[in-house]
């Protein structure tokens, strides 16, 4: 089952626009914003990122903000595995991504958000209860075990 899912931080949106004063230039960077938009048609779910110089790219998985890099390699490393995944598991290796953005912050669902679509999904928000569920569990688990096992 293909599944795409947002997560972001709260408030990345606000500072992003606030960042964008000092570097609009409209031959440079023409909408201003990074944006993730997935999405679910007759071929399949599709995962864009337009980013703020007005070119497109698909992906299989992707993150965006000042400190991606470690969730970027987190998700390169591991998108091919994607495809087997239900919703519960791409949450958690969602939630394990944007955990190692952090630098030492705790990740708590009051500062992130979930949204889930797939083939048999319609787009939905997950709950904050629910991520704080998967937050915690992984919090519980052995600092020796693999990253998501369950």
């Amino acid at each position: 089952m293909a599944c795409y899912l947002y997560l972001g931080l709260h408030g990345a949106w606000e500072r992003e626009i606030e960042e964008e004063v000092c570097t609009q230039r409209s031959w440079k960077r023409p909408y201003g914003v990074g944006l993730l938009v997935a999405g679910l048609d007759e071929s399949g779910a599709h995962l864009y990122y337009n980013c703020p110089s007005e070119n497109y790219f698909e992906y299989q998985a992707f993150a965006i903000e000042s400190r991606s890099q470690a969730a970027k390699t987190y998700l390169e490393q591991k998108f091919e595995t994607f495809t087997n995944y239900k919703g519960e598991k791409l949450i958690k290796d969602a939630l394990f991504a944007i955990k190692e953005t952090l630098q030492g912050e705790k990740l708590t669902s009051s500062i992130c958000t979930v949204a889930v679509v797939g083939v048999d999904e319609p787009f939905h928000f997950v709950d904050p209860k629910v991520i704080q569920e998967v937050i915690d569990m992984q919090e519980d688990r052995s600092p020796d075990a693999a990253p998501m096992d369950i």
